[in-house]
């Protein structure tokens, strides 16, 4: 993708990938912690929708002495989404989305499902739409359209949709480049934690984008991003401390 600048500029900044990956579990399953498996297997057979929710996920993560079965959670989060659970829709559509050697990819069925999910106003739903609108993933690519899921999603303050339009502000795509609003929008998002967003955010001050340049503002944000694994900080912070040196080094 072209940035606004070059290439190598915009490899400073990062997608919200690994917050996309990761899964944690719904708030609503809080009540079926401390029963056995056995006993939610028997709820959700007995047709409620968050037993088999919580089921599901057992099954997904291998949790609650299930075993690890992704055509077992695929099942009962089906089973929740036909009785209008739609976090077990969104997580239906995350599984055939990515498919496994047991679960054929369907790109198609999981656009449908994050649709449905979005437009019910779940909010990582309205962010996956983004992601697929943006990449094309089983959809035609429509960075404009990608842009209106993210703005619903990044209102509701969800970091990931904050980070990805961000992003799309820094490059110009799907909407005039706004670099005030996308430094506003990482900060918002690294203010949750979110490792992506501290990276982003890092890179602004390095460049002077939408804020003042602050080089030692943005070797701190790399490194509380470096904290928590994101690996392009890494490389980010090492490429300013040796410009560092080389600069003290041909100085002296």
């Amino acid at each position: 993708m072209r940035c606004f600048t070059c290439a190598a500029v915009l490899a400073f900044f990062c997608t919200n990938l690994q917050a996309q990956t990761s899964n944690p579990l719904p708030p609503a399953t809080a009540a079926f912690e401390g029963l056995s498996f056995i006993k939610k297997l028997k709820l959700a057979r007995a047709g409620d929708d968050l037993a088999q929710l919580s089921v599901a996920l057992d099954y997904e993560n291998g949790l609650n002495s299930a075993r690890r079965d992704v055509v077992q959670a695929a099942r009962w989060y089906r089973e929740a989404a036909l009785l209008g659970n739609v976090e077990a829709q969104y997580r239906l559509a995350r599984l055939v989305s990515g498919g496994t050697p047991d679960l054929p990819q369907d790109l198609g069925a999981a656009l449908k499902l994050f649709q449905s999910a979005a437009e019910r106003g779940h909010v990582p739903s309205q962010n996956e739409m983004g992601l697929r609108l943006q990449r094309g993933d089983g959809v035609a690519i429509d960075v404009a359209a990608a842009v209106k899921w993210y703005e619903k999603a990044a209102n509701q303050n969800y970091a990931p949709a904050q980070v990805n339009l961000g992003l799309l502000y820094v490059k110009g795509q799907g909407a005039e480049q706004n670099l005030p609003e996308a430094f506003k929008l990482f900060e918002r998002a690294s203010a949750t934690g979110d490792a992506w967003a501290l990276n982003n955010l890092g890179s602004m001050y390095e460049m002077g984008w939408g804020t003042g340049r602050d080089l030692e503002k943005a070797k701190s944000l790399y490194q509380e991003a470096m904290g928590k694994g994101n690996k392009m900080a890494e490389v980010n912070l090492r490429r300013l401390v040796d410009a560092a040196a080389a600069t003290t080094s041909t100085a002296n």
